[in-house]
């Protein structure tokens, strides 16, 4: 399937964003490690969260996770802590994202995990048991997916959790997240070093959660208002909240620079309410950032500074290489279609002097079974009209309803068939 996007003439929309993924997964996999509770109210309906909730529900024999990320890290440690054997497994891209880093830190605290196929990659087959825990060094620039899985088990370990850290530490808002979200469940986990994270064995309470919506999701409103040159076109953004845990909030501050105001209705600490976005006359020519916090948001800014001209360096970008593609392969290979010519820099960095090549009137953005494709190439049809976008329903994997947002917002969206 095919999409041809096309922009509205004004935009005054308010729109209802997905809940977090990022917190739904974290509060499933806590909340079955308390022995279950109730479940989270405005819990995730994507992809990724709903395949954690069937595999955590029916615990089958083989569990396959798709194309889940978060769910292949989060449950390769749950299984591990676990009784029963199980298979993980998921799709071919999944089979070729490594897990190693992972696997061996369980399996330096005792787990018996063993790799069905490549070393280092799943499928894993995993016995659960009680794990002794304790001291475990490693190192803090590979995914912050990996530690707070650990982290998340750590209370259910004897002797818990004394988590030392190496080298630069990537993602570091997410790691704190999830201390935030063990630490409302009743466990006792904190940084008590600028590197150290001690856990101690101290069992989960179950308790009610409610989860607050999506700033990724956020994120690709902030760029259609960026992108949008009618300067009364307004957006509110309902279920945010200010003070928000979640990293990618810091798409508010960011999104200033490039001349988008934000304001709460209610600036209650960590209660949702609506945020609303407007222009300002006021954006910088040239944009240096380091995305090491939010790799996630990344092709977001890439996408939308290439088409508002601003040129960029933007570091910190060492894990989209093992995302659900090589993000700055793709990023490099998409944008050149729409006649930008970006560069990278050892595979941690990308950037844009302003250089131009001829844009392929024909093109069609490539999505690579990544839904951050998808939804950071659709806002620039505000300045692509006809912006065509392949295989446009891998969004479901964490925002379903993004192309009925789209159109609730005034987009134009023609549905065609890929040729053979």
């Amino acid at each position: 399937m095919q999409y041809i996007i096309n922009p509205p003439t004004r935009i005054d929309a308010t729109i209802t964003l997905p809940a977090s993924k990022s917190i739904s997964n974290r509060a499933l996999i806590i909340g079955a490690l308390a022995g279950g509770g109730p479940t989270p109210d405005n819990l995730s309906d994507c992809d990724d969260t709903e395949v954690m909730a069937r595999a955590l529900r029916d615990l089958p024999e083989v569990i396959d996770i798709k194309a889940a990320g978060t769910a292949m890290r989060f449950m390769t440690a749950y299984l591990a802590v676990t009784p029963g054997t199980h298979t993980i497994t998921g799709t071919e891209r999944m089979l070729h994202r490594p897990i190693g880093v992972l696997a061996d830190a369980l399996r330096y605290l005792g787990a018996e995990i063993e790799y069905a196929g490549e070393e280092g990659y799943p499928p894993l087959r995993i016995t659960g048991r009680q794990l002794d825990g304790g001291p475990l060094v490693m190192a803090g620039d590979v995914s912050s997916q990996y530690i707070s899985a650990l982290l998340m088990v750590a209370p259910v370990l004897r002797g818990g959790l004394e988590l030392r850290l190496t080298g630069e530490i990537i993602s570091r808002p997410y790691i704190d997240l999830t201390l935030w979200l063990m630490n409302a469940f009743g466990a006792e986990a904190e940084w008590n070093d600028i590197d150290t994270i001690t856990v101690k064995p101290k069992p989960y309470t179950a308790r009610p959660w409610l989860v607050e919506n999506d700033w990724s999701s956020a994120s690709y409103w902030y760029e259609i208002m960026a992108l949008s040159q009618g300067h009364d076109d307004r957006l509110a953004l309902e279920g945010l909240a200010d003070g928000s845990m979640q990293g990618d909030s810091s798409a508010r501050y960011i999104f200033s620079l490039l001349g988008v105001k934000t304001t709460f209705d209610s600036t209650e600490q960590g209660q949702p309410t609506t945020v609303r976005l407007k222009h300002t006359p006021h954006r910088l020519p040239r944009l240096e950032y380091d995305f090491v916090n939010s790799p996630d948001m990344a092709q977001t800014f890439v996408a939308c500074c290439a088409a508002m001209g601003i040129t960029f360096r933007f570091t910190g970008l060492q894990t989209l290489k093992i995302k659900e593609t090589d993000r700055i392969e793709a990023m490099k290979t998409e944008m050149r279609k729409l006649g930008y010519v970006l560069r990278d820099v050892d595979g941690r960095e990308l950037l844009w002097t302003g250089e131009r090549c001829p844009a392929d009137p024909d093109a069609a953005i490539d999505t690579y079974n990544d839904h951050r494709m998808a939804m950071a190439f659709a806002p620039l049809a505000l300045r692509h009209p006809g912006l065509r976008i392949n295989a446009p329903e891998v969004v479901s994997k964490s925002y379903p309803h993004f192309w009925d947002d789209l159109r609730r917002a005034g987009f134009t969206i023609e549905e065609a068939r890929l040729q053979a």
